[in-house]
């Protein structure tokens, strides 16, 4: 009972101490205004490991010097007349008035967005398909993930080679008809070599973005949406590709921003032929800057390329940002 006493007697003693603390703490507040409270920095107590700062800053300086001021100096070189060597003029916005009068430049740039579509749609059309279907209850899951995933992991260029291989020898002996002779060959068809082999090996990359969006879909959901009765096309569509549609939306933006730059595909299989009909932008970049004389020229043009790209990337992430339901 003593002891009970004691511990009583100390808490209404605590209970008075707070009061008058509160008392004294309003009698110093000005009449009408609540009490203002200390904003504290995020960052006053913080401490950072100065191995950090030596990580961080010469990787910053690296990706600066090899990145931002190449990129400046392309800038400034395209309101010039240089070759690439030598001496040169300052010649303003001829270059880029040029550009628009080039039909070479203007067929680049439609055969670019041309098969640029066709990739990206190919791509994630082809990586969901697998993606879900490697999501599945499947024997091997594992082993057919690592099989589909090795085209990334090769050289495109060392890739384009075997495949122009294919598309010369072994394709023409065995088709018939308009496969009798070499894709390669045709202006009409040698697009479809460079989309094909574009689609084989980008579709790996896809897949395993795809395949990290079904892992966060919750089991619970298919458990709930089977008792309802649901069927497979409905399971996916209603469920499966609005909840992975931050996944998508980033997929779409990268298997358009590759294909765009097609470049080791063109070079591999077609250098731009037969007759100029299969350059694209960044192949045209390449082959007329640094092997033709037209370094200023180009450098316009790849500086109008990064434009488009930026305006691109900038809309299309608007627009699937806008269509996500998560």
């Amino acid at each position: 009972m003593t002891s009970l006493a004691n511990a009583d007697q100390q808490a209404r003693a605590m209970e008075d101490v707070l009061a008058n603390d509160i008392d004294t703490h309003h009698s110093r507040t000005p009449a009408g205004k609540p009490p203002r409270k200390r904003r504290v920095s995020a960052f006053s107590r913080r401490k950072v490991d100065h191995a950090y700062y030596w990580m961080a800053v010469p990787a910053a300086v690296i990706f600066a010097v090899f990145l931002y001021v190449p990129f400046v100096r392309g800038i400034m070189y395209s309101f010039t007349n240089s070759q690439g060597y030598g001496s040169c003029n300052w010649i303003g916005f001829q270059n880029y008035f040029a550009l628009f009068r080039d039909e070479r430049v203007g067929h680049a740039y439609l055969f670019t967005f041309l098969i640029a579509i066709a990739i990206t749609v190919l791509i994630n059309v082809i990586a969901l398909f697998l993606s879900v279907a490697l999501n599945g209850k499947i024997a091997c899951k594992n082993g057919f993930r690592a099989i589909y995933f090795i085209p990334y992991t090769l050289a495109v260029l060392v890739i384009g080679y075997v495949f122009k291989y294919i598309f010369m020898q072994p394709l023409p002996e065995l088709g018939n008809g308009w496969l009798s002779e070499s894709l390669l060959t045709s202006e009409r068809y040698a697009w479809i070599p460079i989309v094909f082999l574009a689609v084989w090996q980008g579709v790996a990359y896809s897949v395993l973005i795809y395949l990290a969006g079904l892992q966060t879909v919750d089991s619970e959901v298919y458990e709930a949406a089977a008792i309802d009765g649901v069927n497979a096309w409905q399971n996916f569509w209603q469920i499966t590709f609005p909840l992975i549609g931050p996944f998508f939306t980033i997929n779409m933006v990268l298997s358009l921003k590759n294909s765009l730059g097609a470049f080791d595909q063109v070079m591999a299989l077609t250098k731009g032929g037969p007759d100029s009909k299969t350059e694209t932008v960044s192949y045209l970049i390449f082959q007329n800057g640094l092997g033709n004389g037209e370094y200023s020229y180009q450098m316009a043009n790849a500086v109008t390329f990064f434009i488009v790209l930026a305006i691109l990337a900038f809309v299309q992430l608007k627009f699937f940002s806008g269509k996500e339901k998560v």
